[in-house]
């Protein structure tokens, strides 16, 4: 089971970190205009960020853990949500690059930027407090599995954008990146399917 977990956080910190949003443009300028140094301290700011978050949704679904019929509703928002990820993720075209140059800060910027935005807030309360609940109710070692391949993949994702941006600023626009993102929409459509499966299970519906 801890395997399921860890490949799980893996893929979907994967696709939070490639996905196009307001933290990964602020990797980008940030790179582009301050340096590698800039993008990378942006990168981190989930790390920073999120863990309040994380408590927050953690305490919450404890408490809903024997309301099935709830559960359910919200694994079936987690799957439409991981859905429209993988829609975007497979039609994605490239990224452009932008013209204005922001102000220093990149840590500050990227903290704001993360708290400000809302797909951490709904990535948390749709999928990953359900995920992180259900590992919690095998072992300890599954939850931990899947927050540290989450943030490993999202983080790392980020750091290593930043280093191709520093590098070469047709990464952005090349095959490489194009490809790499549509495969992970792949994925995401099938992790979808599988949050479908199991909301309907717990609203009673049975496969049998």
């Amino acid at each position: 089971m801890m395997i399921d977990f860890l490949s799980t956080g893996t893929v979907l910190g994967l696709a939070a970190g490639l996905a196009p949003g307001p933290l990964l443009t602020l990797v980008i300028s940030e790179t582009l205009m301050h340096g590698v140094k800039a993008g990378l301290k942006v990168s981190i700011a989930p790390l920073i960020t999120d863990l309040p978050l994380i408590a927050a949704t953690l305490f919450i679904f404890a408490g809903l853990s024997h309301f099935n019929h709830l559960l359910g509703i919200i694994s079936l928002t987690g799957g439409g949500y991981i859905l429209f990820l993988g829609y975007e993720n497979i039609r994605f075209q490239g990224l452009a690059l932008a013209d204005r140059q922001p102000a220093p800060r990149s840590l500050i910027k990227g903290i704001l930027a993360n708290i400000l935005s809302p797909y951490p807030y709904l990535f948390w309360f749709s999928v990953g407090g359900p995920t992180m609940t259900s590992a919690l109710q095998v072992d300890r070692w599954s939850a931990l599995a899947f927050i540290g391949a989450f943030y490993a993949a999202l983080v790392g994702a980020k750091v290593l954008l930043a280093l191709a941006v520093n590098k070469s600023r047709g990464f952005l626009t090349g095959r490489l990146y194009i490809y790499s993102s549509r495969l992970i929409g792949v994925i995401l459509v099938i992790l979808a399917l599988g949050l479908f499966r199991d909301g309907l299970a717990l609203l009673g519906f049975s496969w049998q």
